[in-house]
């Protein structure tokens, strides 16, 4: 092949007990990307529609992760890269993990597939740095490898890939309003209490059994947050609105999408992810805050080629 046109899935980071390790991938939004072979050595970013980027290769998400991925090889060609933004930037839903997942993945597959799925995240955690500051994986592993995934370690990069629960469904409103993920790292407290430590492993713990076990009940009790959202949600209007709306109408649980100001469900079963959506346009339909919705299962498959 010398062209390649992917689907590059949003994601839900954290999912509330799971700051920075877990994440998920969503099935009914994600960006486009294009990646062509070039006779010019590099990567070059030849087109971008759906969002006001930059196309110099090392201030872009996609070309620092493809960068970091063709250090790696020794190749004497290189790629040119479209990308069309469906996902909006600081959305809090993975808009930059999906550039820097696809580029990665598009490039791999057109040499032939020299790495694993997993092992391009390691290469898409450094588009990430660029974004946010920070080497993460909680987006980036879940566009990549789809399902939820668990980032064990960073030293050396341990991904576990978990399967959803079949009638698992996420509900996204997404109120446009600008959240920078560096600002929002920086409300965070860098040291944490003892008792709220505990409280959130056990949560962690919880929420991974319940999907292996598909145990709703118990998803539903480890969806809390003991250390983040207390920090970050104020900055998000009707955030508490939202969630007790949420609890009451049967929601298993509600958080910040990564670092907002996106706000997630999880809900058993589409009747309840649709009525969940309902109840948030009737929020934010009295407010001046434009926002979209998304109703999604969760993807399994995360980054995908299509026609």
């Amino acid at each position: 092949m010398n062209k390649i046109k992917l689907f590059c899935p949003a994601t839900v980071a954290n999912i509330c007990c799971g700051f920075d390790v877990l994440g998920l991938c969503l099935s009914t939004i994600g960006d486009e990307m294009i990646i062509h072979k070039s006779s010019k050595k590099g990567i070059r970013i030849t087109k971008i529609t759906g969002a006001d980027l930059p196309f110099e290769t090392e201030k872009n998400v996609a070309g620092v992760a493809a960068l970091a991925l063709l250090k790696d090889l020794d190749i004497d060609f290189g790629f040119d890269i479209e990308i069309h933004k469906k996902i909006k930037a600081g959305s809090g839903i993975g808009s930059s993990a999906a550039s820097a997942a696809g580029a990665v993945f598009g490039i791999n597959e057109l040499l032939g597939q020299p790495y694993s799925r997993k092992e391009l995240v390691e290469f898409a955690m450094k588009g990430e740095a660029l974004a946010s500051g920070s080497e993460h994986a909680d987006n980036v592993a879940p566009a990549l490898l789809g399902g939820f995934t668990l980032v064990r370690g960073y030293n050396p990069l341990d991904v576990i890939r978990i399967e959803s629960p079949a009638e698992l469904y996420v509900t996204v409103v997404h109120p446009q309003i600008e959240l920078k993920t560096s600002e929002m790292r920086a409300v965070l407290k860098p040291e944490i209490t003892l008792k709220s430590a505990i409280t959130q492993w056990g949560n962690l713990g919880g929420l991974i059994a319940g999907l292996y076990t598909e145990d709703y009940e118990l998803i539903k009790r480890s969806l809390h947050d003991e250390i983040v959202e207390p920090l970050r949600s104020p900055f998000i209007p009707n955030f508490d609105l939202v969630k007790n709306s949420a609890l009451k109408n049967n929601a298993l649980g509600c958080g910040i999408s990564g670092s907002g100001p996106s706000i997630f469900t999880l809900n058993k079963g589409i009747k309840i992810a649709n009525n969940i959506a309902v109840i948030m346009k009737d929020i934010y339909s009295k407010t001046n805050i434009p926002f979209e919705i998304h109703i999604s299962k969760i993807d399994s498959q995360g980054i995908r080629i299509i026609n």
